[in-house]
């Protein structure tokens, strides 16, 4: 049979991935903003499309936090929130992404008033209609929001309680200066008790980067780490990451808001170094990309060839916290894909 012939690019957006940093919350694209700001009486200063996008403009982490925490104002009843989720899962389903853990932030919409199983039950709703429609699986990943203090961590784990058989597992994000992992210590070790796996946002090029690295690893003895590639700073810690097999989640687009070379040096060197470390898109709108953008966007700034792309969704399959079964399907159906794609060796090159 004769191999399926596409470029580079195509090979690296279509390839079978998992996703596993993606904020559903920092999904909302400007046309649907406008559509559900219509369908719920509120009205923007901004009437076009157009004219929501040219307000996502920021040039750090908080001024990111400045533009995308008010455009939550327009989420309000569970068609809102099934309705976002749906937008990014047939997105995310046109780019290769074969399962995906989603985050999302309850204390954005709870300390609105919006009640938990109002948001809880769209995306729920979201993600079993998109299994049926589109062949995506998807899982729910709780954060916190760290500037919001623990104490109301706390109170927002005890509220997920009763869905927690909907949801996967707990994060860390937002605002990270003077709110170290640490801090979240005996929130993260309840969670775990309760049953949900634990990751934790160490953004890129922090103060005090290592040191939260160190936190999440040794005091929080996390199962993933999110972004986390300054790593690369301290080998012991990076081989420490290995031995355990914690997973990397990084984002290369959302990185080159910060960093003009999107980490790529970092993601590189801790791929060869055999960390397990995944591309991800993080809040798309914003960044300008869905996953498969975030693929050919590092493939082409970094060179990357075909085997370490093959490598990195591999590694979205590994560091995911699917049952075994689940993802090794997963992976054997990213081999087969690779191999329908790949020109059969000759026997001279076999023989070299």
């Amino acid at each position: 049979m004769q191999p399926l012939i596409i470029d580079d690019a195509t090979f690296a957006r279509e390839i079978p991935k998992a996703e596993l940093h993606l904020h559903i919350d920092g999904t909302l694209e400007p046309e649907l903003k406008l559509v559900i700001a219509e369908r719920n009486g509120i009205k923007l200063e901004q009437t076009t499309a157009d004219e929501i996008r040219e307000t996502y403009k920021f040039h750090d982490l908080e001024s990111f936090l400045n533009v995308h925490y008010p455009n939550m104002d327009v989420l309000w009843t569970e068609q809102d929130y099934f309705d976002l989720c749906s937008a990014y899962l047939r997105r995310a389903a046109a780019q290769g992404v074969r399962h995906v853990e989603i985050f999302f932030d309850p204390q954005l919409h709870t300390s609105r008033g919006v009640p938990f199983s109002t948001f809880v039950s769209g995306y729920r709703r979201a993600i079993i209609t998109a299994e049926r429609e589109f062949g995506i699986h998807a899982a729910l990943v709780m954060c916190f929001l760290r500037d919001h203090g623990v104490k109301y961590a706390m109170a927002t784990l005890m509220e997920s309680l009763p869905y927690k058989e909907w949801i996967l597992g707990v994060g860390l994000d937002s605002n990270e200066q003077d709110h170290p992992p640490i801090d979240f210590k005996d929130v993260m070790a309840r969670a775990r008790a309760e049953g949900y796996m634990v990751t934790v946002h160490c953004d890129i090029d922090q103060v005090n980067s290592i040191e939260h690295i160190r936190q999440a690893l040794m005091e929080l003895e996390v199962d993933r780490i999110d972004h986390g590639t300054n790593i690369v700073e301290d080998d012991e810690l990076l081989e420490i990451a290995i031995s355990r097999g914690i997973g990397f989640t990084t984002c290369p687009l959302s990185n080159s808001q910060v960093n003009p070379g999107m980490k790529a040096g970092e993601i590189v060197a801790m791929l060869d170094r055999g960390a397990l470390i995944s591309v991800n898109s993080d809040d798309p709108p914003y960044f300008g990309g869905y996953v498969g953008d975030n693929y050919v966007a590092l493939q082409e700034y970094a060179g990357l060839d075909r085997d370490q792309v093959v490598k990195i969704a591999r590694n979205s399959f590994l560091s995911s916290w699917l049952p075994t079964h689940l993802r090794d399907s997963y992976v054997a159906e990213l081999e087969a894909w690779v191999a329908e794609r790949t020109p059969a060796a000759t026997s001279a090159e076999e023989a070299l």
